[in-house]
């Protein structure tokens, strides 16, 4: 009667392995239960070295050595398509598993690279790990063999992972150099397509819309534009049985990096929240949005906006650019919901004229719709501070659709001169602001010149011991931090100063949107998103006797049209 091992392979694969005995590994079994690992590692940089370091390569090296000195029960745990500066790997987590609940006599590896390319690391699960578990580990083509701590191949094993290492990090620095510069150029670096978007078949690098996909990303815009949130919009598409974009994907046959999804209409508000947050919809290639630390670390962490790389007009948009940054501002602000659940589309918008906090949305008590209502936040908090500025949203509805459509009437007819006043309206608002803004960004660039100085000085000084290291601290921290809020503000300066210098083509873009809401007869949060950024309300004048109130409407891109002004010089 036989004593037949099995001949097992444990691979890096959602698949299940197949496990099943071979005639040549049957002599290989010995007396012990114990294994002979025989670990295989490839990368993608690997692949482009030749089939030398091909998986079929190793496991022929590998078995074809076990064989020779009759280890035990061989079992191949591979991982294919893994860098080894990272130990986070399935096949060697399988192995090590395995070593740590004592079932390995024997690991082998057809060199050290192939267990890895972090010196430290492997350092460690050779010379402590291995040992410590009583698995001898052999490098087959290094001459490594943990059984013989006083070879030289053992002693200069440290210098090979140094190599191995260095490898790695200058394989990397050259893989970072090529993708800097693609980056830089305007080509996608992302191998995903955005939902919504397939490659050329004429040009991989180019992207054209793909027409049901791109219809439900505009409708996922729109629903924001009306005041949906995520969860909302999530929830309606799931109702009106919209594919998923990984299950659309899938359907379509195309390759994504996600498992589909056990039901194909389950969206979730994450997911609308990467097609909300995704600037690529508007016609740009956006590169460099993540970054990675290290070699070591590959947690992938969000660039900042301004360190980003922005192509504009590289491929056909699906989202216009206005709609883009008014969805934006929209998930900025906090839509309060009532105690029945309702909310308004003035929610996030709506001001007090005097004290400038934002007004918040309530019901009353019956919870008659007819009833909800803006106060300011202060007042209601400490009337000592604030006056009342209470206004039914009914009313106000009323009072910002007649502004709305006196503002698109007088456009209307009188396009040209309504184009000339708030051209030098403007102008002026802006030459203030543009001199102000300019002078205020000369001081930060300055300041932070002197601080770059300073900062180096104090360095030189702890450096030669005429300034103490609880000193040198204090006041390195000091002036870092100064910096660091300075940078910002000159950010933000820079926007602004560009925003004020694009005044004419807000100008432009009000008189198209104004058009298109000509003749316009009842509001909706769409047209309400569209036109204004801001409704600032009066405390109510009853010394007339009559309660009466005044709203006051920022438009977007304008600001306050001087609506009565206006309509004076041509009636005049």
């Amino acid at each position: 009667m036989t004593n037949e091992k099995s001949y097992v392979t444990i691979e890096s694969t959602d698949s299940v392995p197949a496990v099943a005995p071979t005639e040549e590994v049957k002599e290989l079994s010995g007396a012990t239960n114990k294994i002979t690992a025989l670990y295989c590692r490839l990368s993608q940089e690997d692949e482009r070295l030749g089939e030398s370091l091909s998986i079929e390569n190793q496991k022929s090296i590998l078995l074809a050595y076990a064989k020779e000195r009759h280890f035990p029960n061989p079992t191949f745990f591979v991982d294919d398509g893994y860098s080894g500066v990272s130990y986070d790997r399935p096949g060697f987590q399988a192995m090590l598993k395995e070593i740590e609940a004592g079932r390995v006599a024997v690991c082998l590896s057809k060199d050290l690279s192939r267990l890895g390319r972090n010196s430290a690391l492997t350092g460690l699960y050779t010379n402590f790990t291995f040992p410590q578990n009583g698995v001898r580990y052999i490098a087959i083509n290094d001459n490594f063999d943990t059984s013989d701590p006083n070879s030289v191949n053992y002693d200069f094993a440290g210098i090979r992972n140094w190599f191995n290492e260095f490898f790695a990090r200058d394989t990397s620095r050259k893989i970072r150099a090529v993708q800097k510069a693609k980056g830089e150029r305007g080509l996608p670096l992302t191998t995903n397509v955005p939902y919504g978007y397939v490659k050329d078949p004429d040009d991989p690098k180019h992207w054209i819309i793909d027409p049901e996909a791109a219809a439900v990303v505009k409708r996922v815009f729109d629903l924001c534009m009306e005041g949906r949130g995520p969860s909302q919009i999530a929830n309606q598409l799931k109702a009106d049985k919209v594919l998923t974009p990984t299950a659309y994907k899938t359907q379509q046959g195309r390759n994504v990096p996600n498992p589909e999804p056990e039901n194909p209409y389950e969206w979730h508000s994450s997911c609308v929240v990467k097609i909300l947050e995704r600037r690529e919809y508007t016609g740009c290639t956006v590169n460099f949005k993540t970054h990675t630390n290290s070699i070591w670390d590959k947690k992938q962490r969000e660039t900042p906006i301004e360190k980003q790389a922005v192509f504009p007009g590289t491929h056909e948009a699906i989202v216009e650019m206005d709609v883009f940054e008014k969805v934006q501002e929209i998930r900025q602000q906090r839509h309060r919901m009532t105690r029945t659940g309702r909310s308004s589309m003035f929610s996030g918008l709506v001001y007090c004229a005097d004290c400038g906090a934002k007004m918040q949305y309530g019901s009353s008590n019956n919870g008659d719709p007819r009833q909800d209502f803006f106060d300011c936040s202060i007042h209601r908090n400490k009337t000592s501070k604030c006056k009342t500025h209470f206004i039914r949203v009914a009313v106000l509805e009323r009072m910002v659709l007649k502004h709305i459509q006196a503002v698109t009437e007088y456009i209307l007819r009188y396009e040209s001169h309504f184009r000339a006043v708030m051209e030098r309206r403007l102008r002026l608002e802006s030459d203030e602001k543009l001199k102000a803004s300019r002078k205020q960004l000369s001081r930060d660039e300055k300041r932070i010149a002197e601080l770059k100085r300073l900062f180096m000085k104090v360095y030189e000084d702890n450096a030669s011991g005429r300034l103490n290291d609880e000193r040198y601290e204090l006041l390195s921290q000091s002036y870092e931090a100064e910096q660091k809020q300075l940078e910002a503000e000159v950010i933000t300066l820079q926007n602004e100063i560009e925003v004020q210098e694009q005044q004419n083509e807000n100008i432009e873009m009000f008189i198209q949107k104004a058009h298109k809401y000509t003749g316009i007869e009842t509001l909706d949060a769409y047209a309400l998103h569209e036109l204004v950024s801001a409704i600032y309300v009066d405390a109510p004048d009853k010394s007339s006797g009559k309660r009466q109130q005044h709203i006051h409407i920022k438009y977007d891109g304008l600001g306050f049209i001087p609506l009565d002004e206006l309509m004076k010089e041509e009636t005049a």
